[in-house]
C-alpha cells in the first residue's frame, strides 16, 4: 500500500543555528504540533529526510527535505444513523448527536462510526481518512458536536480546546428553585480548578420536586461531567440524571435533560468566529408544560 505524505518541510539553505529534528519539527510543522504526536509519528517511522528515517535526536542539515507520512488506518464500519447536519465545509462540520448514543469509544453505535454516512470526505490534500469529533459529549446528552474533516481542523480545532477558546452553551432542566438567578460554580472537580457559570431562564413550580428550573450553563473548563456535578453540588441536579441525581428525579424513557445549544469557534482555514446555536430538545419543553398542567390541577397539594 502506498504511503500517503502528509506534510512536507523545508530546511533553508541559510540556516546557520544547530538545532535536533525534533525541535525543528515542532517549530515548523503545520500538522504535527504537539510532542506526543511527534512522538508517534517519529515510533511509527513515518518521518524521513533524504531517505533516511528519523529518530527525532539527529542534527537537521540545511537544505534538506523532511517528509512525513500519514498514520495507517481502518475505516470503520459504518453505522447507518441519519444525522442531523447543522453546518458543513471541506475542513469541518456541525452535526446535532442525538441524546443515548456515545461519540465515540469501542462500541459499534457510535456518532464516529456514523459520520461517514453523513459527511461528505474532503476534497483538500489533508483530509483525513474519514472525519473524527473533536470532542465529546456524554452519551446521554444530546447537542451540537464539532466535527474535523482535514487534519488542519483537527490540529488547529484541538489548540482552541486546549486554549479555551471554543465557548459553548447548553441548556438542562434542573430540579428545585435557584435561589439567585444567574451565578457561578467553582467548585473544584478531579482536584483540579473548575468553572461552570448558569442563567435561569425559566421557573415551574413541581409536584415532584417543589420546583423545575431551566437554565442557561456555560462550562469555562472542561471536566468529565462537569456540568453535571456541579448543578449536583449546589442542590439543583438534572432531571433525568441517574449517576449524581436524587432518587425520584429521573423520568422512566426519557433521558437525561441536558443539551449542547450553541458553540463558537475560529475557522482553522479562514481565521473567521463561527457561530452556531439551536433550540432545547422539545423534551425540555413538554415537561415544563405537563408539570405546571399537575400542579395547577392539583394547586399545589399531594
Amino acid at each position: 500500500m502506498e504511503k500517503t505524505i502528509l506534510e512536507k518541510i523545508q530546511i533553508p539553505d541559510n540556516l546557520d543555528q544547530k538545532e535536533r529534528f525534533f525541535d525543528f519539527i515542532l517549530r515548523n510543522s503545520q500538522y504535527v504540533t504537539s510532542r506526543n504526536g511527534l512522538k508517534k509519528a517519529l515510533k511509527a517511522q513515518r518521518v524521513i529526510c533524504e531517505g533516511q528515517i528519523l529518530k527525532g535526536a539527529e542534527w537537521i542539515v540545511p537544505g534538506q527535505e523532511i517528509v512525513i507520512y500519514t498514520e495507517e488506518a481502518k475505516v470503520p464500519k459504518i453505522f447507518e444513523l441519519k444525522l442531523d447536519v447543522i453546518f458543513e465545509d471541506e475542513d469541518l462540520a456541525v452535526v446535532y448527536k442525538p441524546s443515548g448514543i456515545p461519540v465515540s469509544g469501542n462500541q459499534f453505535k457510535t456518532i464516529e462510526n456514523a459520520l461517514l454516512s453523513n459527511i461528505s470526505q474532503s476534497n483538500l490534500t489533508d483530509t483525513m481518512p474519514w472525519p473524527k469529533p473533536c470532542h465529546r459529549l456524554d452519551a446521554p446528552t444530546s447537542g451540537l458536536l464539532l466535527i474535523a474533516k482535514t487534519r488542519l481542523a483537527r490540529v488547529k480545532l484541538g489548540q482552541q480546546f486546549e486554549d479555551k477558546t471554543i465557548k459553548k452553551k447548553y441548556h438542562a432542566v434542573a430540579m428545585g428553585s435557584f435561589k439567585e438567578k444567574e451565578g457561578d460554580i467553582k467548585h473544584d472537580l478531579e482536584g483540579k480548578p473548575c468553572h461552570s457559570s448558569y442563567k435561569v431562564v425559566k421557573e415551574i413550580p413541581s409536584l415532584r420536586s417543589e420546583a423545575l428550573t431551566l437554565v442557561e450553563l456555560e462550562p469555562h473548563t472542561g471536566r468529565t461531567h462537569q456540568l453535571r456535578k456541579h448543578l449536583a453540588m449546589i442542590g439543583h441536579p438534572i432531571v433525568g440524571d441517574k449517576e449524581y441525581g436524587e432518587d425520584g428525579n429521573t423520568l422512566k424513557g426519557k433521558g437525561l435533560f441536558l443539551s449542547s445549544t450553541a458553540i463558537s469557534f475560529v475557522h482553522p482555514r479562514t481565521e473567521e468566529r463561527n457561530e452556531f446555536s439551536v433550540a432545547y430538545p422539545s423534551k425540555f419543553e413538554t415537561l415544563l408544560e405537563r408539570e405546571t398542567k399537575m400542579w395547577e390541577k392539583y394547586k399545589g397539594k399531594k
